[in-house]
């Protein structure tokens, strides 16, 4: 939804899939936007249905895919494929289609986008997420190569939030990617208006820890309750680095995690959402 907004707030015009109609809720406030009637076109579209998304990208001269499954992305391809007016396509990826293979995650250890995760590791660590995804950007590097289709990829981190649960006595083990979601949006756009992008862009501001995550949100808001623990008494699990070098080709600034992450809490008190 954060893209549609940016997007028509660019000035464009653009289909979108009505798919994400099931809940009238989730478009009231695209609905209501000024110049929505002449500007917005909603189209019904089933990642699942082949054929489905051939209206929707007729006409278009762009295409960016939201968390797209394997047999979704080869659905919105093939019908890409019947559509000359179509120049390139923004697939949005995930940093779960780079960084897992056999090579070890430690502090001194650099991810970029010539890393792949492996389907086999994938499987046998049964990570069905990261296989979804590594499966998915595969199928459309193949299928683009094929039909001579100029894609590129955006790779953003993981973005995990349940650590607001202000019930929780623990925290996870565990480490993620960090992205606000405002920088990914931009970097889609840049991907399709740049002419010389290609190819795949890792988006992560950084990796954290979440005792990262639970220390900056304490200094940020003393009075919070939060968990003190990790869930087990095992080490932290290390944290990596991710290259910015080339998403900063696209003129990228990373938002710093401290910044959003007092934003996130406004946001959540002035809808009501959390008492501080």
């Amino acid at each position: 939804m954060y893209y549609i907004l940016t997007l028509y707030n660019m000035g464009m015009l653009f289909p979108v899939s009505k798919s994400v109609l099931c809940d009238a809720r989730k478009v009231d406030h695209l609905l209501k936007l000024d110049g929505a009637k002449e500007r917005l076109h909603l189209f019904k579209a089933n990642l699942l249905e082949e054929g489905s998304f051939d209206t929707v990208v007729q006409g278009c001269h762009g295409a960016e895919l939201i968390e797209p499954a394997l047999k979704g992305t080869l659905n919105v391809l093939n019908s890409i494929a019947k559509s000359p007016s179509v120049k390139r396509v923004v697939l949005t990826s995930s940093i779960a289609a780079v960084a897992y293979n056999e090579k070890p995650l430690t502090p001194d250890v650099v991810v970029d986008e010539t890393w792949f995760s492996d389907p086999d590791i994938c499987r046998d660590s049964k990570m069905w997420y990261v296989l979804s995804k590594t499966l998915a950007e595969d199928a459309a590097w193949k299928f683009v190569k094929e039909n001579n289709i100029d894609m590129v990829t955006i790779n953003p981190a993981m973005k995990l939030f349940h650590f607001l649960d202000t019930g929780s006595e623990t925290f996870p083990n565990f480490t993620f990617g960090w992205v606000n979601v405002k920088d990914v949006a931009n970097a889609h756009i840049q991907a399709y208006e740049v002419s010389s992008a290609s190819g795949r862009y890792c988006l992560v501001e950084r990796v954290v820890h979440f005792s990262e995550l639970v220390k900056n949100l304490r200094d940020l808001y003393p009075t919070l309750k939060l968990p003190k623990k990790s869930e087990d008494d095992m080490p932290y699990v290390p944290t990596f680095q991710v290259s910015q070098e080339k998403a900063k080709t696209l003129g990228i600034e990373f938002t710093p995690l401290e910044v959003r992450l007092k934003e996130t809490v406004e946001s959540l008190k002035e809808k009501k959402f959390v008492n501080l």
